[in-house]
């Protein structure tokens, strides 16, 4: 369920923004990304698709592995659930309030920014993968 909210929270649309009211533009993470690609901005493009799309499809990929095998407190569980922890600190929703929060400051004159439902789903998509991953973590103690 997580995976399948993530990957429909990347896709529909986050947020539009509208300026001087005839201008409108909505983007989701995916149309986010591929709007930096082709502006040049390489950096922001390779940090926030990192966090934002394949770290997260990472976590979710090793949960589902996790989950599958027979889940007993070995080292490489210990290991790997550990790495997902401290990295879960930094991945998606930090990246795209900071984002979003850039992007309103940034245009907050000169444009208006509506939220959509994507940016929802992508929400709890991210509390439903730190649930999961709080769960299987205890479940290998």
């Amino acid at each position: 369920m997580a995976a399948l909210l993530f990957l429909l929270g990347l896709f529909l649309p986050m947020i539009t923004i509208s300026k001087f009211v005839v201008i409108k533009n909505s983007l989701s993470v995916i149309s986010g990304l591929s709007e930096l690609i082709s502006s040049g901005q390489i950096l922001i493009f390779l940090i926030v698709g990192t966090f934002s799309v394949v770290l997260p499809i990472l976590k979710i990929g090793f949960l589902f592995l996790l989950l599958k095998s027979d889940i007993s407190a070995t080292k490489q569980h210990k290991r790997l659930l550990y790495l997902i922890h401290e990295y879960g600190r930094w991945t998606m929703l930090d990246v795209m309030v900071v984002a979003i929060l850039i992007v309103t400051v940034k245009l907050g004159v000169i444009a208006t920014i509506k939220v959509h439902f994507g940016l929802y789903l992508f929400g709890i998509a991210v509390l439903l993968l730190m649930f999961i991953t709080s769960r299987v973590s205890r479940l290998t103690n």
